[in-house]
């Protein structure tokens, strides 16, 4: 199977080399992408582009930028939503978050620039310009309004209010806010390695699944994980009364829709055999974590 830390190292590499120098001006501002972005990380969304991609036999010289860009995105996207105007986090990934270690105009100007050079690293990316242009557009529709926004748009509406939802309203909330990038990742992986249509439709569902197990898990942490483990504040979606998965429908009949999850996971990959285990590996990670 495929060496996920070895590609974690790479994307961390490949993130050092695409951020500015913090030495160059303006420092702060620079300072402040750099505590966004490298301050540790599951990376989940880097990893499940070079899994996609390998499924395929794509270089790593060609699925870096992808990498790089989708981890970016990511990082901006929670660089705001730890704001005061949005969730008023204080703590991400064991240290302060942008706007505590600097100041909200610094943190908001960061995650803008971290959005923008995340489609600068795609436009550079060493492929052909087809292609170059279907991960750009893959990588603006996960994170515009049909996606990642959109489903921030939708939890901020209904926070403070979190039972107001059905599970079919959360389930789409949620495959917007955290399953756009998810799939974009593999979206992306995929288009680099050449996939068919059918193919792509399997690692689609696959993806889909993964996004939601991924935020289920996320739900069942904060009720059950500590702050020390999660690196992040515990309880922060009970004292909002945020719209998850336990208040909803509860923990026994999240975790086993979280299993429900898994099946459909491995149902989608399994015409793809072995060269699909670094995917599989990723979906167990996300079913499993502790943080």
């Amino acid at each position: 199977m495929a060496d996920l830390a070895g590609w974690r190292e790479r994307a961390d590499a490949a993130l050092q080399r695409a951020l500015p120098d913090p030495q160059t001006s303006p420092q702060r501002l620079h300072a402040a992408m750099r505590h966004a972005v490298l301050l540790g990380g599951k990376r989940m969304r880097p990893l499940l582009v070079y899994a996609a991609g390998s499924v395929f036999g794509a270089s790593l010289d060609t699925l870096d930028a992808p990498a790089v860009a989708v981890e970016l995105i990511h990082a901006y996207s929670l660089v705001h939503d730890d704001l005061p105007a949005m969730d008023d986090d204080a703590l991400r990934r064991g240290q302060p978050t942008v706007h505590v270690a600097f100041d909200e105009a610094t943190a908001i100007l960061a995650g803008d620039a971290l959005q923008s050079l995340a489609f600068d690293v795609l436009a550079h990316a060493p492929v052909d310009a087809a292609i170059c242009v279907g991960l750009i557009r893959t990588l603006a529709i996960a994170s515009g309004s049909a996606g990642m926004c959109g489903g921030q748009a939708l939890d901020l509406a209904a926070t403070g209010n979190g039972t107001s939802l059905s599970v079919d309203e959360l389930e789409t909330l949620h495959s917007l806010k955290t399953g756009a990038l998810i799939r974009a990742a593999v979206r992306m992986g995929a288009l680099c390695g050449g996939a068919t249509q059918n193919e792509r439709i399997r690692l689609d569902r696959y993806a889909t699944a993964l996004g939601l197990a991924f935020q289920v898990r996320d739900d069942i942490l904060d009720i059950e994980g500590d702050s020390a483990t999660l690196g992040k504040t515990a309880g922060k979606d009970v004292a909002q009364d945020k719209a998850t998965f336990p208040a909803l429908i509860g923990l026994d009949a999240s975790r086993a829709r979280l299993e429900e999850l898994r099946d459909t996971m491995t149902e989608a990959l399994a015409p793809f055999g072995a060269r699909a285990d670094a995917l599989t590996a990723l979906g167990r990670m996300a079913i499993e974590r502790d943080r």
